[in-house]
């Protein structure tokens, strides 16, 4: 607004001066213009006032663009066409269809990602059930351009089937005297449960087959128990799993990323509970684990679970109750429940 103020200004000065004032300045102004095109950068910086000045010259006196100097003359009339595009995009952004809202458009992004088999009518009818009043358009307008593809992925065709799976696996604790113990884990894959924690000094096809009977009442039985090539698994522990209805199913050698559940329970019962104590012999052993099996059924939440145990943990209430502390496999955890007052 000043720079026009300061142009109207000059402008009536030069009304008041005499025709050879004007003329000798004019001839003073192009040759400072001259001088300062030779000396200035290729491209020079001109503001949003300017290019409305340029602009409003160039629309009163058509013929001024050949007396503009320091931006070439298509330049100009360049700048007034996106201003006219500007314009209307202003005037006509009250009239239309309205902007569809940035949470449908994310929720129909995460429908169709989520379930690569429906399209278009399935993801608006879902969105009808949930509320929102959009046109099947709008879904098909918003959709992926590269769909994903519709075939289920491994994580999806192993969480089909984690309610009927179960893993077992063996690792060793050393003891005070440097006596060798094996453990044997059965986790149940659906809620990550712990079902059975033992311990020996000499683990048998027979030992083994009788451990997955306890784990196991005829009622509960899972119908593929996912294991490795171990030799401790024989004839025996075969007969066993086929007389109960159970499909045993070894994973590839060398692959313990096939039983990765399992192997994941073993590393926290290590980093947890083991790499904090010394066992002193098996039956020191079978109480530790004991322990930790409790803390980690009903108490340890898990991400895979949406921060919930194996066995189902109510939320406590938020009152007025105290915070209590109690703790679990000896003190290396706590469990916090609120308890009224």
């Amino acid at each position: 607004m000043i720079t026009f103020l300061e142009l109207l200004l000059r402008q009536i000065v030069s009304c008041i001066k005499s025709r050879a004032e004007v003329q000798l300045e004019n001839a003073l102004l192009r040759h400072q213009i001259d001088v300062l095109r030779r000396n200035a950068p290729k491209r020079l910086r001109v503001t949003r006032t300017d290019r409305s000045i340029f602009k409003l010259f160039l629309k009163l006196w058509p013929s001024s663009a050949r007396f503009i100097q320091i931006v070439h003359p298509k330049t100009v009339i360049r700048w007034h066409q996106e201003g006219f595009r500007l314009y209307w995009r202003w005037k006509s952004r009250r009239f239309g269809r309205p902007r569809t809202a940035n949470e449908i458009r994310m929720l129909i992004w995460k429908l169709a990602n989520e379930n690569p088999l429906w399209g278009a009518p399935r993801i608006h009818g879902e969105l009808l059930k949930l509320g929102f009043d959009v046109s099947q358009a709008t879904v098909s307008r918003y959709l992926p351009r590269q769909r994903p593809n519709p075939d289920q992925t491994w994580r999806t065709f192993i969480r089909n089937h984690l309610d009927c799976s179960a893993a077992i696996d063996f690792f060793v604790v050393p003891t005070l005297t440097f006596r060798v113990l094996y453990v044997v884990v059965i986790l149940n894959l659906e809620r990550r449960k712990l079902v059975h924690l033992a311990v020996t000094a000499n683990p048998t096809a027979a030992w083994t087959a009788q451990q997955i009977t306890e784990a196991f009442p005829w009622d509960e039985a899972p119908c593929y128990l996912l294991r490795d090539q171990d030799c401790t698994y024989g004839a025996i522990y075969k007969y066993r799993l086929e007389a109960m209805g159970i499909s045993d199913t070894p994973v590839a050698p060398r692959s313990p990323w096939q039983n990765a559940y399992v192997e994941r329970v073993i590393g926290s019962i290590r980093r947890e509970c083991l790499d904090h104590v010394i066992v002193r012999n098996e039956r020191h052993l079978r109480r530790i684990l004991k322990l930790y099996m409790g803390y980690y059924n009903r108490s340890r939440t898990h991400l895979s679970l949406n921060k919930d145990p194996p066995i189902h943990r109510p939320i406590s209430p938020r009152s007025n109750g105290k915070i209590v502390c109690f703790p679990e496999v000896g003190g290396l955890h706590h469990r916090y429940e609120r308890v009224a007052a």
